[in-house]
Parts: structure tokens; sequence; C-alpha cells
């Protein structure tokens, strides 16, 4: 065991930051400047609620080290949050651009990559962020990758996710992207997707938010079974791939189910579809979701951890989903003991932050002097968090499940009281 009875170094897998509209503009090429000028005039925010000081948390380095170090966070990987110059809404649940606006979205994309690379330079061990790519010209892609990896965003990619509606891109299970894969590869990046990516758009009319929410989960895992399915670990096997916020209860029946699925491939035939001329993985799935991928598991309930051992102890990652409303700032203590109470240290060391350091590159002995002051021990983790002391206030998903729950069980336990 690392280090046992010493405060764990904890890094969240999973933060939101990005610049503010009016500061993305000298991240822009000068000669897209003016068409920002042009779009900012008639921008109106999506998310007017949030502006303010919540707002001020993805670019102020002060108010954001602070909060993180109030909920015992010494390290971070950080995705994107804020609107890039001439989008609608945030990258992560924005549908890959069209044709027609492919060009404007890669300079606002590109502009915030270069904001992010200075912001993360602010704090360079205590911060890893991920690079925007796009999926609309490979040789852009590759492009953006090189520049990535060249300008030290060591949380890798964000792997756009085309959804079945965006029929002008091609499906991840498509060989035309090897040369990214390739490029990934030989520089040792990551491969992200985050919940809110490859959902198809909805109308607006009742009930589509609810179901948008809902449906969440399947869309953005079809990046995981494509990927798989397609024989992308198989054909680059050093890839990395970490879906985020996605919790990971769900990946050992998937796992299961597609292993029942490969047997019925394997033979020749799913049913009445013939599968002969349709090559086999060497492997069964979930032998490349245990090489392959990992599982950012924001907030996690004790579902998420229960299956540890069937896709790696050594591939779940705690995160917080700072400054989000449903993540579990500011109470990352309340959270750990939830879900990690029942862990030996040694595991709960990795999941808090271990898997990340090993993943993203993060610098333990660095980190160490925060996390001793920050004191997140195992004591402190290993004591279970009564369902009376979930914070009442908290809108943490994790925690409105688990009070759901217990009403729930509660009114079962009147009921049968009852006469």
């Amino acid at each position: 065991m690392s280090n046992p009875g010493r405060p764990f170094v904890t890094i969240t897998a999973d933060t939101h930051a990005g610049a503010s509209i009016e500061a993305y503009r000298e991240y822009l090429d000068p000669g897209d400047r003016a068409a920002f000028d042009d779009w900012r005039g008639g921008y109106r925010n999506p998310s007017r609620k949030h502006v303010g000081s919540k707002k001020e948390k993805n670019w102020n380095s002060t108010l954001r080290m602070a909060d993180l170090e109030g909920d015992g966070v010494v390290g971070e990987i950080i995705f994107p949050n804020t609107v890039p110059p001439f989008y609608e809404r945030a990258f992560h649940v924005s549908p890959p651009p069209s044709p027609e606006t492919f060009r404007r979205k890669l300079a606002g994309t590109r502009a915030h990559n270069r904001w992010l690379a200075e912001f993360c330079a602010e704090a360079p061990e205590r911060r890893a962020g991920i690079g925007l790519i796009h999926l609309n010209d490979l040789d852009e892609a590759i492009a953006d990758v090189e520049w990535i990896a060249r300008n030290g965003l060591r949380g890798g990619v964000l792997l756009p996710l085309p959804s079945p509606q965006d029929v002008h891109l091609a499906s991840l299970i498509d060989p035309a992207y090897d040369r990214l894969w390739a490029a990934i590869q030989d520089h040792d990046l990551v491969i992200n997707q985050h919940a809110g990516q490859g959902s198809p758009t909805y109308p607006t009319t009742q009930g589509a938010n609810a179901l948008w929410a809902f449906e969440m989960t399947f869309f953005v895992q079809r990046g995981f079974t494509h990927l798989i399915m397609g024989g992308v670990f198989e054909r680059f096997p050093r890839l990395r791939y970490v879906l985020t916020e996605s919790g990971c209860a769900w990946a050992p029946p998937l796992m299961k189910q597609l292993d029942t699925l490969y047997a019925q491939w394997k033979a020749g035939a799913i049913g009445e579809i013939d599968t002969s001329r349709d090559p086999a993985l060497a492997e069964p799935p979930s032998f490349y979701a245990k090489r392959n991928c990992y599982y950012g598991a924001s907030f996690p309930s004790p579902a998420d951890i229960e299956g540890r051992y069937e896709v790696g102890v050594d591939h779940i990652l705690w995160g917080n989903d700072y400054p989000h409303y449903e993540g579990c700032y500011p109470h990352s203590r309340e959270n750990m003991r939830f879900a990690l109470s029942d862990l030996p240290e040694h595991e709960a060391r990795m999941i808090l932050g271990e898997n990340a350091a090993a993943l993203y590159g993060f610098d333990l002995e660095a980190l160490r002097p925060d996390a001793e002051r920050l004191g997140i021990t195992p004591d402190l983790v290993r004591v279970p968090l009564p369902p009376d002391e979930i914070p009442e206030d908290s809108t943490c998903l994790s925690f409105l499940k688990a009070r759901a729950e217990r009403r729930s069980a509660s009114d079962a336990e009147a009921n049968a009281r009852r006469p």
C-alpha cells in the first residue's frame, strides 16, 4: 500500500472551465475577429441563471482554487463549459458543426484551446486541460491533436460523438478515422467523452428536456460500444478512452451483453443476421473494455463502486463535476464517505487520485504537500454517511437519488404497518 494512513491526493476527473465571451476575442485569429464582433452583437446567453459568481468560477483562478481546496481537491481534469465563439451552447452539449458552420466553429474551438493552455499554465501541476477537436476535416483534426500535444494539454482530446442524425459525419467505426487514432496514440493522448455528447436534437415541445436527460446515458455510451466493436482498440492497442460523468454501474452488464453478442458474431450469425463476412474481433469486447477503457465516475454512488473488480479498480476515477449543480461540490467529503467508506484504503486512494494521476500525468509528489494540508484522510473517508447526513441543500444527482430511495422505503414501511 502506498503511503498508508496519509491523506489522499485527491484529483477530480471532472471539472469544467472556459473563458468569458469577451475574453475569447483575443484568442481568435485576427482574421476572425470582425466576424466575432458581428456574432457577439446578436448573441444571447442561453443560461442566464448562471450569470454572476458561478459563471466567474470558470475562469477566475483565485476563486476556483479556493473552491476546490475547500472541497478537499488538489488536482483537476478540465472539460469545457462556457460557450466558445460562434457556438450557441457549450461544446460538450452541442451537436457537431454542420458543413456550413464548421470553419467558424473551428475558429471558436481553437480560441478555447489557446485560452485553456494559458489557464492550465497558471497552475501546471494541478490542472490537466482537455483540448477540443472536430471530425469534419481529418487533416484539421490531426493538426489540432498535434497542437494539443505540443502545448501541454495533457488532459488529451474531447472526441466528438456524432448522433444518428449527423449524417454528414462518418460513424466512429469507419476506418477512415484510423489516421486520427494513430495520431492520438502516437502523441500518447487520452481520448475523452462526456455525458451530453451524441444525443440527437429534440424538438422544443413538452418532454424534450426530460427525454434528453433520460436518454443521454444511452447515446453517450455509443462512443464506448462503437470504439470497441469497431475494432479501434484492436488496431490501436495503446489508446486510452475515458467516459466521464456517466458512472460505471452500467459497464459490467453491458460488457456481458456485448460478450454474448460476440459469441454469436464469431460463430457467423446473430439470429438470422449473417456475420460471416464481418470479421469478429480477436478478443471478446470485455477484453478491450478492461484494457483500454476508463470511467470518470463523477459524484459516484455505491452502485458505481460495486462493480470495480469487473471494470478494474485502476480504471475508475472520482470526480466532483465542479462547478455544476448536479455535482457534489461543495459536499465532496460527504460523497467520498457515501461511495467509498467500505473500500480498502489502497482502493480508495487509487479511485480518489492515483488512477487520474497515472492516466493524465500528474506528479503525485508535487501535489502531496497540498494534500497533507487539506487533510482528506483515510479515517475521514471510511466513516459511512448515514442517510440523515446526506446534505439536504445539495442537488447532487447521487444524493437526490439516495434521498428519493429513502423516502420510497419509508413510505413502503409505513404502508406495510397500516391495518
